[in-house]
């Protein structure tokens, strides 16, 4: 096997297994809801309403012919049921079983995408559940909410080394009352792409590269002073800029921020980690994500920095891709971006911080065991050698970017050889500052609940006129129905 086959040849190409979400990145109702594309490199199947977890099966799991434990290996939920996916993985295991064979063989349950979560939902209501499971990403793992492992008292009897991870990583899959269901793997974190010669143009210092840093004047680097540098480069076409009263608006030519391909949820997590859902279960509107909805608003309508939806779905921004039109400034996107920056000469910058908190939204894929699998202490012993000795090379199948820090390095000087010109670090440097609650996790009645606040993205993204607070709340009424449509 190739030990470091592609490792971030574009930097997660799997903005071409984007296959997080099947096929091109694509605005969905005016929210651009592309950001789904790379939280994991397949298309994932509905959050499930009620997740068929299973209590934990004391049997023993039966030998083989030869008297070889199988560990069999559910992959489809998330990545590597592609034709060339399939293929590395079974050059992973045969390479796996080679050094462990005599122990244990690694067996590959592959389906599609596309028949995953039916499939898995099937077993594990026959009771006829994999060992393992995986790559999975944050949906995936909440289309079967309480179905995992708490992985917590296995990594301390077996005394499972941590110390290579970003505790914020280990945070990161410690989903409260479910545990701790995964260990970190494969990362996708986010920083703030831009585009240097716009900066160039107007002028600007570019946006500092160190977190927590503060812009080049001295100023603290939050989103007022994002808000703005992005009106100095938002222009019209007769060349005035958004702070000027000559400015017209209806006839830009460059704006200055975008939070493209991302739902309402993901542009919003990055003035804080919050969720819809409440401490008592019930519809909520945290705090911080208003004034991260009254913030992009004004940005919209009133101070004219970030475009609109028909501004979005033009083709001078490329039809959702406003980054890559090279007409948008700024844009905080994820490693997986490498896919499509083509008409943008950039670097990347930290994020700003929000009320003295900074937050770089996470994609991430991980391993997980159900919680009625029927030998656990076996299935995490041989995930625990899939993620330990054998990380490097799982990586290099879906040509990820590591969460192991000794793994980090290397990675990046690999990348670095594909883009000399960009400050890569910051994406390192940006895993310590993870959303925990994720963007991307469970909500009850998950598929209603998306529509409900997808209308209201729509309305936010073509209606100059409205009173916000009032349709907020609005929002909040309906997304409390539907959750209570599924309570028992």
């Amino acid at each position: 096997m190739n030990k470091k086959f592609w490792l971030l040849v574009a930097l997660l190409v799997i903005a071409s297994l984007v296959v997080a979400c099947g096929g091109e990145p694509a605005a969905q109702d005016g929210a651009n809801q592309a950001e789904d594309v790379a939280e994991e490199p397949a298309a994932e199947e509905p959050v499930a309403e009620e997740p068929a977890a299973e209590e934990p099966v004391a049997e023993e799991p039966e030998p083989s012919a030869d008297g070889v434990r199988e560990i069999r290996w559910f992959i489809g939920l998330g990545a590597g049921s592609n034709p060339e996916e399939v293929e590395r993985e079974e050059a992973f295991v045969e390479l796996f079983n080679e050094a462990y064979g005599d122990k244990y063989r690694l067996v590959m349950d592959v389906v599609t995408n596309e028949t995953a979560y039916d499939v898995l939902k099937t077993q594990f209501a026959s009771g006829d559940v994999p060992d393992i499971v995986g790559p999975v990403g944050v949906r995936g793992m909440y289309s079967f909410e309480g179905a995992w492992l708490d992985l917590a008292p296995y990594i301390e009897s077996q005394e499972y080394d941590l110390s290579d991870f970003n505790p914020a990583l280990i945070e990161f899959y410690n989903l409260g009352t479910q545990g701790q269901i995964g260990l970190p793997f494969a990362v996708y974190p986010s920083a703030l792409w831009y585009n240097k010669d716009l900066f160039d143009e107007a002028g600007l210092d570019y946006p500092p590269h160190e977190w927590g840093a503060p812009y080049a004047d001295g100023d603290e680097w939050t989103f007022d002073k994002l808000r703005e540098l992005a009106m100095y480069l938002t222009v019209d076409a007769n060349g005035n800029d958004a702070t000027m009263p000559e400015f017209d608006p209806d006839n830009i030519v460059q704006f200055g921020y975008h939070p493209m391909w991302t739902d309402i949820r993901g542009a919003w997590t990055f003035f804080s980690p919050a969720s819809f859902v409440g401490e008592d279960g019930a519809a909520a509107m945290p705090d911080a994500w208003r004034e991260a909805a009254s913030w992009h608003y004004e940005g919209m309508w009133t101070d004219y920095f970030i475009p609109n939806s028909s501004y979005v779905n033009s083709d001078f921004l490329a039809q959702g891709n406003t980054f890559g039109s090279g007409n948008v400034a700024m844009n905080p996107n994820h490693t997986w971006y490498t896919c499509c920056f083509e008409g943008a000469n950039w670097d990347v910058a930290a994020i700003p911080s929000h009320n003295g908190q900074i937050t770089a939204k996470l994609h991430a894929d991980t391993f997980v065991i159900p919680a009625a699998v029927k030998d656990p202490d076996l299935a995490f012993e041989v995930l625990s050698l899939m993620l330990g000795e054998f990380a490097d090379e799982l990586v290099d199948v879906y040509g990820a970017f590591p969460a192991r820090i000794s793994l980090q390095e290397e990675a990046v000087a690999r990348m670095q050889e594909a883009y000399p010109d960009a400050d890569l670090q910051v994406f390192v440097d940006a895993l310590n500052y993870p959303d925990n609650p994720n963007h991307e996790s469970g909500m009850p009645n998950f598929l209603k609940a998306t529509d409900v606040y997808t209308s209201f993205a729509s309305l936010y993204e073509t209606d100059p006129n409205l009173d916000l607070d009032a349709e907020l709340d609005k929002m909040v009424i309906e997304l409390d129905k539907v959750f209570k449509e599924v309570e028992p």
